[in-house]
């Protein structure tokens, strides 16, 4: 949905805030390539069907902007295809101003917030506002079985644009029935005053105390020491090798680079891209972590590390490979180090933390874009040519960008000293 967010998303003033704010070249590739078939996928329809409540966004005849709450049982908000959502217009407080906005303007915007698991979905749409005396039918269609509450209208929002959003700065919230659930299921699982043991035996004890999803497959957990004391400290490129049990209770490790900034000791955090068609370690992740879930493993290792001088960087990764490069980031941008950051993953959908890396690194990241109509591929030939002489190149991502690199450097004899990768596959 990059393209056709950007096209409503950056007007000409957006885009001067852009460029005077450094953001410009990192959301310039969005505006690439042809337009998208505006469709929800399987992930939006799944989220739209779970929410319970929304934020919508109209404008006035006088050019002021209203936002209004909207809510209901969970699936009020329904799918009724991939480009189209409605939902029955409850009685409210009989002001009417969004139904007289939309009656000027029919250009609507949607956040959908999940505050317990830290991710909302913005929409971009035009809306059109069913009578029920006209078309009984459709409101039939939209209204939420045994919700007793009168129902004035229905609102059908035709989607021309949607986009996940940055899942930072939101702060988890649960309702009272997602507090029940847990309750219910802690007590199915163990009695009150028990407590489950860590996975794991290592020395180092961690707890899971947030989760993010960054994308429909990768999500970031943040773990804690269970008495909140600091951390051991780790170096850029440092990993962990976690303890993970499998459904059939055979405990696996698997290896997660750290993306937080080595400097900070209060927490670490991992990002999981669940693989389908792997060996189960990242779908058990997935399935079975929680808040709370305890850890019991080794100390952080790193065979990934970056280098101690001030030779500028050159930082490539491929899809899940940002997760230690991201850190690497970090690390050179304290010390005063020159460096660039490229990075490339199918789509901007998939690429995990890419808001943040364009808002923290304006100026030093690239994006490219595989799958994207009118996309590119990284040039690591030409790359590796016009950089300095003295540059070190890390690159981490899937064993064809590996050797990509690795070719790369011999036809241009840049020695072997001078490239550091970490393969993902």
């Amino acid at each position: 949905m990059a393209r056709a967010f950007a096209r409503i998303a950056f007007t000409p003033k957006v885009r001067a805030a852009q460029t005077r704010m450094g953001s410009r070249d990192a959301y310039r590739q969005l505006e690439t390539g042809a337009d998208e078939v505006v469709a929800l996928g399987p992930l939006e329809i799944e989220f739209i069907a779970e929410r319970d409540s929304l934020y919508q966004g109209t404008v006035g005849e006088s050019g002021w902007p209203y936002v209004q709450h909207r809510g209901g049982p969970p699936g009020f908000l329904k799918a009724l295809d991939e480009r189209t959502i409605g939902y029955a217009d409850f009685s409210g407080n009989r002001q009417y101003l969004s139904v007289g906005n939309l009656s000027a303007d029919d250009r609507v915007s949607l956040f959908l917030m999940d505050y317990a698991r830290q991710r909302r979905l913005k929409i971009w749409g035009r809306a059109r506002l069913v009578d029920e005396s006209l078309e009984p039918e459709l409101i039939a269609r939209l209204e939420s079985p045994g919700y007793r509450v009168r129902v004035e209208r229905g609102v059908l929002i035709r989607i021309e644009a949607y986009d996940w959003n940055c899942p930072k700065y939101i702060t988890p919230r649960y309702t009272q029935a997602q507090v029940d659930e847990l309750l219910r299921a802690h007590g199915r699982q163990r009695p009150a005053t028990s407590v489950t043991p860590p996975i794991g035996s290592g020395a180092l004890k961690l707890v899971v105390t947030g989760m993010r999803e960054l994308t429909a497959r990768v999500r970031a957990y943040e773990l804690r020491a269970p008495d909140g004391s600091d951390l051991p400290p780790v170096t850029a490129g440092a990993h962990l090798v976690v303890p993970v049990e499998l459904p059939d209770g055979i405990l696996v490790t698997r290896q997660y680079s750290l993306t937080t900034h080595p400097r900070r000791r209060d927490l670490y955090e991992i990002a999981v891209l669940r693989e389908e068609t792997g060996r189960g370690g990242s779908a058990a992740i997935h399935a079975t972590w929680r808040l709370g879930t305890r850890l019991a493993l080794e100390h952080p290792v790193n065979q990934f590390p970056l280098h101690d001088d001030d030779r500028p960087a050159v930082l490539i990764a491929g899809g899940i490979g940002i997760t230690p490069i991201q850190a690497m980031a970090r690390e050179l941008r304290a010390r005063g180090n020159a460096f660039a950051v490229h990075y490339s993953g199918r789509t901007a959908a998939d690429m995990a933390y890419r808001d943040g890396l364009a808002s923290e690194f304006p100026e030093q990241l690239h994006l490219y874009f595989t799958r994207v109509p009118g996309g590119s591929r990284i040039d690591l030939h030409s790359l590796m040519r016009s950089t300095a002489a003295d540059a070190l190149f890390y690159v981490c991502g899937p064993g064809q960008l590996i050797e990509a690199a690795k070719a790369a450097a011999r036809g241009l004899a840049i020695p072997a000293a001078r490239l550091q990768f970490e393969s993902f596959d």
